[in-house]
């Protein structure tokens, strides 16, 4: 059974740094692309970052790019998020979703897709 975990989400001040996994259970990194969304209070969800299966090619939204970094342990079965240099923006809701393609990898959400329950992530100044 495909089973995914978010952890590592809590409170920094702005500038702070948190790094978030996703664990993944049932499945293996080299089949799966990996995906990081968030939601905001009374936003949508968006894509952050993913990583494909294999070698993992990268993708990152305009928004967090240069300050976020998505890295994997294919196996440890799970998938990092470093994220430096918080802002106002960045605070939300952080779910990973896992999408069974072997190249590549995208933030649109697919109907296939297996999700996290999220990680909270809260910035204050």
């Amino acid at each position: 059974q495909v089973h995914l975990k978010e952890s590592g989400g809590g409170l920094v001040q702005v500038g702070g740094s948190l790094r978030l996994s996703c664990t993944t259970y049932g499945l293996s990194l080299d089949d799966y692309a990996i995906a990081w969304f968030r939601q905001a209070p009374g936003e949508e969800r968006e894509g952050v970052s993913c990583i494909s299966a294999g070698e993992g090619s990268r993708y990152y939204d305009e928004s967090v790019k240069g300050r976020f970094t998505i890295s994997k342990d294919n196996a440890k079965k799970t998938v990092y998020l470093q994220m430096n240099n918080l802002k106002s923006e960045d605070p939300a809701v952080y779910y990973c979703s896992a999408e069974r393609r072997h190249l590549g990898c995208t933030v649109v959400a697919g109907v296939d897709d297996y999700w996290g329950q999220g990680t909270q992530v809260t910035v204050s100044s």
